[in-house]
């Protein structure tokens, strides 16, 4: 039982404070799914990131329902899920509540932009800290950079990378 509301409050908290999206919030993910309550290694959270990433929806509810399960079953992957989209919910009732009142408001303006910039600083954190995993020799390496290439600047599918990613390892490994 204890483990279903520690599934509950650890996935609020981190739907609570990951402004951005699913990659900002990965560094929070990790630090509280592996360093504070050790559910799964390293390598399963990269594990968890890819199959989260494969699968339709966000990357975090994917994460959420994926993580619950696998510590907790059924019961754990509807707790994780729904602590990691309540805080959500509840942000964007109280936004709609007051919307009309401070749309014009410089407090918020001001506010979101002073939160902008920290969404790439979490993504940039993310990426640091998965690369550290994921980056098991030369080959993945030369995988990760030939992929980001072809993405960033030739604007190939991303579906399409994840893809040749998994044929390039099954020739190169």
């Amino acid at each position: 039982m204890k483990v279903l509301l520690d599934l509950f409050i650890t996935f609020f908290k981190i739907g609570a404070f990951s402004f951005g999206g699913g990659y900002a919030m990965l560094p929070l993910m990790q630090e509280e799914i592996i360093d504070v309550n050790n559910w799964i290694t390293s390598t399963e959270f990269i594990d968890i990131i890819a199959i989260s990433e494969m699968t339709p929806g966000p990357i975090a509810v994917n994460s959420a329902t994926f993580l619950g399960y696998k510590v907790a079953g059924i019961g754990g992957s509807a707790l994780a899920t729904f602590g990691v989209i309540l805080p959500s919910f509840i942000v964007m009732s109280l936004i709609f509540h007051f919307m009309n009142r401070f749309k014009d408001s410089l407090y918020v303006d001001w506010a979101f932009r002073g939160i902008r910039p920290v969404v790439l600083g979490l993504i940039a954190a993310a990426a640091v800290s998965v690369s550290q995993t994921a980056f098991i020799d030369l080959k993945s390496v030369m995988i990760a950079i030939i992929l980001f290439y072809i993405v960033t600047f030739k604007k190939y599918n991303a579906i399409l990378a994840v893809v040749l990613a998994g044929v390039l390892g099954v020739i190169l490994y």
